[in-house]
Order: structure tokens, then sequence, then C-alpha cells
């Protein structure tokens, strides 16, 4: 079915055009769907403009955007031609984007009105493209008069179809499996941000891979969550889609209830691709508070049985949430928490888990729903070998090494990180700790680097303990840190939670404060019920803002550490 001449986006963009012409291929809610014909007329143009404004097999063309079917366009444009993509996170501040462009040597960038103010100054971009409406924007444009130029529909700039002819340079009639297509600049939790080099090969074998454990066909329909500058959804929800001639929907404002829900409705995904948080948010905020709302709930919850039955009936109301005709919710990205896993499982919700990185395109290992195993993320899929180095002999725990035609070619401009990330037998090393059951499932430990070394030698790994204390109703978000020899614990509160049941925004600053030690100093005794003796926390500590999180919602813990 997904026969390919090359492992390449060429390839994909030209099966999928002419397989499935006519399917809706993208498009944002409510709005006139582009087909999959329309796709590759719009890709084709583009191309060509870049071509004519002296782009070349190569070179790298930016895109700084939130997610619109225009985003997709530009990806493919550049990638077909043979120029490489650089994504970047809308997150980044204008110094660090200004970094990036000039890092990648960036010739172009397709940038939304949005995000233009980031590019303001750059000065090292021969051209730029509103992708709101593949407008060229001149030279000394400045972000107030470009903002007054779309608010009040004017056309004041020259439409790409409009440009003159100024390409002299030769470009391949082909793009080849091992060229690069993108140059992804990740935010990590250690702060360092690197170029990753992914070739079509990469991007396209993960998508195969992918297929071969998935069901995705024409009628599938995806509602898009996650940023397409990111892996998770570039290569999973639009190559993965487009592949099969899926459609894709758009959200045009940032995913909160009040533009989700709607969409939900309207769009009925039958698959969807979400971070953790997202379903957390959802458990804690929506469901949660159904079965702690009185003591004989509450009570009865605490029964397994009960809560098995408590929890389908739950399953079946967040299905009808989403849509009533969702197949698959795939989480990756971040670890899911136990009791929100447990939950899911037992409500009969057809999720599923991976586990990947940017660096392996992403995905490495998964399964269908079907197959999923509490904890786990997954088995090795097709072309991919995972193994456990130097596997503790009690636990078998180690750091994972991945194998595939879906690692990266190395970080750009940057030999020396390269090499290290490498065996000297071509093994990637994630830096992610984790163990192999006897059935080939993969679990996840943590970051090799967050390791923490008790006093009686014993490794502490500081995700597990954030997942138990995640799953406490009056916490949202939690960190623990090594501070001179003791783990303390930073909690961000369920406020929300809080107040629903104590009122604390009626009461004094005194009372409510009282209230808010009594729930941290309850918190800290349960913690150190429910963890080992040598991983009890000495201090909790409150967290008064949200912690600062990379795109796929992983707390930057680097930002933490003292």
């Amino acid at each position: 079915m997904d026969q390919l001449k090359k492992l390449t986006l060429l390839q994909v963009l030209n099966s999928s055009a002419e397989k499935f012409a006519d399917n809706n291929c993208v498009s944002f809610v409510d709005r006139h769907k582009i087909t999959y014909r329309e796709f590759k007329a719009k890709t084709d143009s583009i191309s060509e403009f870049l071509k004519n404004e002296g782009i070349i097999a190569g070179d790298k063309v930016a895109i700084l955007s939130e997610n619109q079917p225009n985003w997709a366009i530009a990806y493919f444009a550049i990638t077909t031609m043979g120029a490489i993509a650089v994504p970047i996170m809308t997150e980044f501040h204008s110094e660090e984007v200004t970094h990036i462009l000039r890092h990648s040597e960036s010739k172009a960038v397709f940038v939304s009105v949005k995000y233009f103010n980031k590019i303001e100054e750059a000065d090292s971009i021969q051209t730029r493209i509103l992708l709101d409406d593949f407008s060229v924007i001149p030279a000394d444009t400045k972000n107030d008069f470009l903002k007054e130029v779309i608010s009040g529909g004017k056309k004041e700039f020259a439409k790409i179809k409009e440009a003159a002819l100024k390409f002299v340079g030769i470009i391949p009639d082909e793009v080849e499996e091992d060229n690069p297509a993108l140059i992804l600049y990740t935010s990590g939790t250690t702060g360092h941000s690197k170029g990753v080099i992914l070739t079509h090969k990469n991007v396209v074998s993960d998508a195969l891979s992918t297929l071969d454990m998935v069901h995705v066909d024409s009628e599938t329909r995806m509602l898009s969550m996650l940023p397409l500058f990111h892996t998770m959804e570039s290569t999973l929800g639009l190559v993965v889609p487009f592949i099969r001639g899926a459609s894709i929907t758009y959200l045009d404002k940032p995913p909160t209830a009040a533009a989700l829900l709607p969409a939900l409705s309207k769009v009925k995904p039958t698959v969807m691709l979400a971070v953790p948080l997202i379903i957390e948010k959802i458990y804690k905020a929506k469901i949660l508070p159904e079965f702690n709302k009185n003591a004989v709930i509450r009570g009865l919850y605490k029964i397994p049985t009960v809560r098995k039955k408590l929890n389908k009936i739950a399953g079946k109301k967040l299905m009808h949430t989403f849509g009533g005709e969702l197949k698959m919710f795939c989480i990756g990205g971040a670890a899911l928490s136990a009791d929100v896993e447990r939950f899911l499982k037992e409500a009969g919700f057809p999720y599923a888990i991976g586990y990947g990185l940017t660096e392996t395109s992403p995905l490495v290992t998964g399964t269908g729903p079907e197959g999923v195993r509490l904890r786990s993320a997954g088995k090795a899929m097709k072309w991919m070998q995972v193994k456990i180095d130097n596997p503790d002999p009690k636990n078998g725990e180690g750091e994972i090494l991945i194998k595939g035609p879906n690692v990266m070619k190395g970080y750009f401009r940057d030999p020396e990180r390269t090499k290290e990330v490498f065996t000297e037998d071509g093994w990637f090393k994630s830096g992610d700790l984790g163990m192999i059951d006897k059935d080939g499932y993969l679990f996840i430990k943590g970051r090799s680097k967050n390791v923490i070394i008790g006093p009686n030698g014993k490794n502490i790994y500081p995700e597990e303990i954030e997942s138990i204390i995640n799953e406490f109703p009056y916490t949202l978000e939690s960190l623990v840190l090594d501070r001179g020899d003791q783990l303390i614990a930073k909690i961000y509160l369920n406020y929300e939670e809080i107040d629903n049941e104590f009122k604390i925004q009626r009461m004094t600053e005194i009372k409510a404060r009282e209230i808010i030690n009594k729930i941290l100093s309850d918190l800290h005794v349960q913690i150190n019920e429910r963890v080992n003796t040598f991983s009890r926390i000495n201090k909790v500590i409150e967290q008064r803002e949200p912690f600062e999180k990379t795109p796929t919602q992983k707390i930057k813990r680097y930002l933490y550490v003292e």
C-alpha cells in the first residue's frame, strides 16, 4: 500500500497527490478544505518561487509560525525541491530566533504575522515570506506596519506568483534519501539548543514504521493540537496521514477548552496526537472531581471493582467529549502519570503510548491501543533496534541505545557533540534510562543526567517520585531536586481544586495560607508513605507559578537546579 520508489518527501508528495487527488488534505476548522491535488499545486508554486529567489538544493529555509495549512505547504515546498527546512519553535526569544537563523545559514524565512516581531531585526535573511497569505514582505517592513496592513486587508505586498524570475542555479531533478530534509533546533530540559539534522529517509522511514504498527487510512480524520515545529507533529501528524491520504484539521486558536471542545464536536477526529499534560489536565479538572465530590463516591472509588465500573462510565463520557469516533489517542513527548494511565486503561479509552526523540525522527517504540501494557512505552518498531547498555544485573536498567534508518545524521556544525552521542559501533545514546521486559516492552525510568545518587549509593529517579506526587488531587506539577544531600519537592498546586473544596478565595490571606500549608504538610507525609525509604522527601516547597516547559510540556529542569 505504501510502496515508494524512494524514501523521500518528494515521493510522498507525488504519490499521495496521485492516489488521493480529491481527498481532503489540510484545513482549519470550518474553513475551505484543501485537497491533495490543490496541496501539490500550491507546493509546486511555492517551490518555484523559492527557486526564482535563488534558493537551490541544500539551502536552508526557516519556518516560524503557529500551526496552519500553509505551514504544511511550506514544509513540503522547501523539502521537495531539495532545500532544507528549519522549523523554529515559536516559544524561542527573538535573540534565540536570530541566532538560529544565522547558525543554520537560512537564506529565507516563512513567518506568520503573529511572530514577525521575532525576526524584525534579523539581518541575515534575504527573503521573508508572510506565511498567512504567501506574500513577500519588503526588507524594511516593521512589525507595526505589517499588522496594520493585514488587519486593514490591504494588498501592499507582492504575491509570490508575481515575483520576477531571478533563479540562475541548477536544481536536481530528484531528491535523494540521504539528503538532509530538516534541521530542528531543540529546546530540551538541559537548556542547550542544538540543530538536529534529519534526512528524508529518517523522516519517511519513521512514518512508514509507524504505519506498520497503527491503522491510518484515507478515512482517518486528525485534529492537530501539537506544534508542527516538533517532530512528533510534523512526522506523525503530517507525513504519516499524508502517506495514507487522511485529512488533517488545524485549530486557528490555542488548544484551550473553549477552542478545542467545539472543534472536537465538528471534526469528530478518529486519530489524535497529544502530550500527557493535555489528558492529565482533563482528568484532574473534569473527571477526578466527580469521583471526589462526596464522601460516599470517594469511598466507593477506592474499591477496585467499583472503581473500574466508574472509570468505564467516565470513559464513555470522555469519548463523547472527543467527538465520539476516536479510534486512537497517541500520547508521547513526556511521561504519563500512573493514575491517569490506569484510568484510561480501565475506562476503555483507545490510548497508545510511544517513545522517541527529535534525534530519532521521532518514534522508536510504541503499540496500537490494543497492545498497550501499563507503564510501558511499547516495543521497538519495524527496522529499529533498541537495547540497554550495561544493564544493572539486579533490575536490568541502563541507558537506552537505538539503531535504525530513523536515527539522525548528526548535529549541524557540531561534530564533537555528534561524536559524543554515538557509540563506536554506531548506536545512538539516548540519554534515557530504561529496561526491556521478556516480551520486548520498553519501560522508561528517566534521564540519566537527572539520576540522584542517594547517601547509600542507590539510584533515585526523580521522575518516578514526581509521577507519584502528581497523582494527588491537589497537585498539578512537581519537580524533585537534590539540594545539599537532601531531596526537596517543588509542587505547583491545583489551586482551582483547592478553592472548590475550601473556598480559600473568600478567606483572609492568613487563613488561606494556613490551609495551603496544611495541604503541603499532608502531601509531605503521604508522599513519603509511598516511596522507598532511600527516596523520601526531606522538604516540600510550594511552587507559586507553573513551571517553565518545553514544547512537549516537559519541565525545563535546568532552570530550577541551584
